[in-house]
């Protein structure tokens, strides 16, 4: 993994709790905006991501595993309402719908995304449907100049410019969840032009991080929930975050002693999953 070397992402001191919103909205994960200099360079790198995949590390220890674990599925790095101290996480299938800016690559790589974590997340139900009457996840797909405006749309003029401000996101997604922490719908907002690396790393980033691992770290240095870190493809540190998120001993609403007690059961059992579905030495 390699931290990206030019754009400039919000720092942890940044986030900050907004208050209430909307009833059941937890949180916010969000990727601040690329610098020119860096969207060209990104766009001139198509094959950025495989690179990255190809030099990647893929051995880790337990108490590495577990600690980005505890880091990023713990806390919100954007706290809009409810506790976050509990296990958040969906307890039915995710269906998603693609919403948004008529872009047949993006929708076509989006396609391809969520095809990737159903292969890799083994008890992970998703998928991309038709309509939205039957979505439980939305994809807005907008263009960089429609962003702003779309936040506005989705969170209120006043927060839109709290976000704008303070964070200047590229991309952004959120969750509500029930008072047991299942989440109930999530959205994620991608901008549409910013080059193929961009496009996939958010994509990557917000879909999973709407999954539950709301809580951007930098002290995980493996993580893509790292905003000194892209990677644009799903590597396999962030594959045990979330086999073991959507392990089904791991429960909506569990504590953290209560997680660290069922680890060393479920840990064997991704290790085994994870080596498996990526051709890994045993």
């Amino acid at each position: 993994m390699q931290a990206r070397p030019a754009p400039r992402r919000f720092a942890p001191s940044l986030v900050a709790a907004l208050g209430l919103l909307a009833p059941g909205l937890l949180a916010l994960g969000l990727l601040a905006r690329t610098d020119v200099a860096a969207a060209a360079q990104i766009r001139a790198e198509p094959v950025r991501a495989a690179v990255h995949a190809r030099s990647e590390r893929k051995a880790f220890t337990d108490a590495e595993i577990i600690d980005g674990f505890m880091k990023t599925a713990f806390g919100a790095e954007y706290h809009l309402a409810g506790r976050v101290d509990r296990i958040r996480k969906y307890h039915a299938p995710v269906r998603i719908f693609i919403d948004g800016a008529a872009r047949a690559d993006r929708r076509g790589q989006l396609g391809r995304v969520v095809d990737d974590i159903a292969a890799k997340v083994r008890n992970l139900d998703i998928a991309i449907v038709p309509g939205r009457e039957s979505a439980n996840a939305v994809i807005t797909l907008v263009r960089d100049r429609d962003l702003n405006k779309t936040i506005a749309a989705f969170y209120g003029s006043d927060r839109a410019q709290d976000i704008h401000q303070a964070l200047d996101p590229q991309c952004l997604s959120g969750f509500r969840k029930n008072e047991k922490f299942e989440i109930q719908r999530s959205d994620v907002i991608l901008t549409v032009d910013n080059g193929d690396f961009v496009f996939l790393d958010c994509a990557y980033e917000e879909l999973l991080q709407s999954l539950g691992p709301i809580n951007d770290t930098d002290a995980v240095p493996w993580t893509m929930f790292n905003d000194q870190v892209s990677m644009g493809f799903f590597d396999i540190y962030d594959q045990y975050i979330m086999n073991i998120l959507y392990d089904p001993r791991i429960r909506a609403g569990m504590t953290v002693d209560q997680v660290r007690a069922v680890l060393p059961a479920v840990l064997p059992d991704v290790r085994a999953w994870v080596a498996r579905v990526n051709n890994l030495p045993p």
